[in-house]
């Protein structure tokens, strides 16, 4: 007979405890160990009897023959940027996100595009009547979609054998559990288990398969952390939902580049894929407002041009606030700090707020010029000329340090119609075309206050 004994597990971090204890002294988190019941003999594997386990035999890797990795299409260009070209067959995509940001629904409308592939849509959270009025919001069918309701491991490998699908979708990994593990659903045991299950039947079938992940309340995965290093690929699908654009990036990528970015409108009829980003987030109608920048900045390997909003004002207060939405609120302290020390400016009584228009998260430090353009835009009440895009880092001692990708950033305010970029002085030397937009180079902070505000005082 077996012997079964329970241990108390830490649903935050997995730290495992022979008795409960309040405080975790791992991760530091309070109520978060729960018992669960572990068994002292071997578990046997889910049965998956109707695959074939090939057995290899170790050799040498100059005589591995690389036939690359094969991808499907998920007709959707953003999704297979950010995928590096597709699909791979065999592969296992986590994609995490806030509730509420549209993970379902951007999983939900790829596999209805996928025009003559066979998808299998698990969903542990919805009913088969939810998942097709979602589905008649989004639009035409082009796949052969199988939806199902289950939360059984078990069955879900009979669904997947009576089917044989191209693709499979699990929404959401959290909700799904297995006869051999004692524990409750979303439990780190239970995630551990489906997850190393799901890997070794999509590694042996070379079905792809795409699993979705809850967030706990400090924005990482739920779950083990074996699940992120287990699987093949990471995206997160990040956004503000008072904002329309959504941003999907790579955290991990064993098949591609980390640093593609896809991003996405939603709408009405579900999400609908952004080819140009920078005319959606230029609005175009700053001329004469004062506090008002454009930044040439990179996500990933895609150039776009943002607005960087900046209001200054009188403190009312004794305090001064210092707020940022959109970047970071340390940085921002720290050129202002800048600003004051080697430009000259007085701010520490005034107010500062800075806002990256469209609700972006942008983390390039070549926005540190148009952000402290826009603070003295906004504390001398004068404006920046429509046609001016600025980049470039700025340093402790107040010099213009140089940035990355500087021809696809004036390529990318040459398209759209901007007349002059500022740019950092050691950038100038790399550049080897020639350009129509009138390229302005600057080696510290009080040259491009100069050129931008001189002339109009």
């Amino acid at each position: 007979m077996a012997k079964i004994k329970s241990v108390y597990i830490c649903q935050n971090c997995g730290a495992e405890s022979p008795k409960w204890i309040g405080k975790c002294p791992a991760c530091g988190e309070w109520n978060t160990y729960t018992e669960e019941i572990i068994r002292q003999e071997k578990s046997s594997k889910i049965v998956t009897n109707f695959l074939e386990t090939n057995k290899q035999k170790p050799q040498l890797i100059n005589l591995v023959e690389a036939l690359g990795e094969k991808r499907i299409d998920t007709c959707s260009p953003e999704f297979n940027r950010v995928l590096g070209g597709g699909l791979v067959l065999g592969s296992l995509v986590l994609i995490g996100g806030e509730p509420g940001i549209g993970k379902s629904t951007l999983v939900l409308q790829i596999a209805l595009n996928m025009a003559g592939k066979r998808i299998l849509y698990i969903s542990g959270e919805e009913s088969a009547q939810q998942l097709k009025m979602r589905s008649e919001r989004i639009g035409e069918m082009r796949s052969e979609c199988y939806i199902v309701s289950e939360t059984s491991l078990e069955q879900i490998f009979v669904h997947i054998k009576n089917t044989n699908p191209d693709l499979i979708i699990v929404d959401s990994i959290q909700t799904i559990s297995t006869e051999m593990a004692e524990s409750s659903p979303g439990s780190i045991t239970q995630v551990r288990e489906c997850s190393a299950a799901l890997l070794r039947f999509a590694k042996e079938s070379g079905i792809p398969i795409i699993l979705i992940g809850h967030i706990n309340k400090e924005g990482s995965i739920a779950g083990p952390k074996v699940l992120e290093h287990i699987v093949d690929t990471v995206l997160q699908f990040e956004g503000d939902r008072h904002y329309f654009y959504r941003m999907l990036r790579a955290h991990k990528n064993r098949f591609g580049s980390t640093d593609e970015l896809a991003i996405f409108e939603m709408e009405q009829d579900g999400l609908r894929e952004v080819s140009n980003p920078s005319e959606l987030l230029l609005s175009q109608n700053h001329q004469g407002l004062s506090g008002v920048s454009v930044a040439a900045t990179i996500e990933g390997v895609r150039p776009f041009l943002i607005e960087v909003q900046a209001l200054v004002s009188t403190a009312a207060y004794g305090t001064p606030q210092r707020s940022a939405t959109g970047f970071d609120s340390r940085r921002l302290n720290m050129l202002l700090a800048v600003l004051e020390k080697r430009a000259g400016f007085k701010l520490a009584q005034k107010d500062v707020f800075l806002n990256i228009a469209g609700g972006l998260r942008v983390n390039d430090t070549a926005i540190d010029l148009p952000v402290l353009v826009s603070v003295l835009s906004s504390s001398f009440d004068i404006a920046v000329s429509q046609g001016v895009c600025l980049t470039g880092e700025v340093g402790l001692s107040g010099e213009i340090r140089p940035v990355s990708r500087i021809e696809q950033r004036i390529a990318e305010a040459e398209k759209l119609g901007f007349t002059k970029i500022l740019i950092p002085d050691f950038n100038f030397k790399q550049l080897n075309h020639k350009y129509t937009i009138e390229i302005l180079r600057v080696k510290k902070i009080e040259e491009a206050f100069r050129v931008l505000f001189k002339k109009d005082k």
